[in-house]
């Protein structure tokens, strides 16, 4: 597998330079995920950097790249495609409100049939 050695900016990995594996197209991943180990034994800590050009201008038309720290951590982009799962939200399409019990809101509407008995339109 072919890779480019990337520059990092900010955060810990300021200054250095990495070999980052590049894909089909030449380029490095969005993110960079780098795993950094507790000093005791506990869960790692995750550091992640976002791919941005690293010059304006320039050359033969190839983009270079270089990482630039992002401390708010996985965010994405908020492109949001047909096949991707949607977000945690509520679910509004049901009627029922996240936290409330269903029993509780029909009780609240002043339109509902109480107890759940069928009203003059259901024949």
């Amino acid at each position: 597998m072919k890779s480019a050695d990337t520059p990092f900016e900010g955060g810990p990995m300021d200054g250095r330079t990495l070999p980052v594996l590049v894909g089909m197209t030449g380029h490095p991943p969005k993110t960079y995920r780098i795993p950094v180990p507790a000093p005791d034994g506990g869960p790692p800590t995750v550091l992640v950097y976002r791919r941005v050009p690293r010059d304006a201008g320039g050359g033969l038309g190839f983009a270079r790249w270089k990482y630039v720290y992002a401390p708010e951590g996985g965010k994405g982009s908020g492109r949001k495609w047909p096949w991707s799962k949607p977000d945690a939200a509520p679910d509004t399409a049901s009627g029922v409100e996240p936290g409330v019990e269903p029993d509780a809101k029909r009780a609240a509407d002043p339109d509902a049939t109480p107890d759940g008995k069928p009203d003059d339109a259901h024949g």
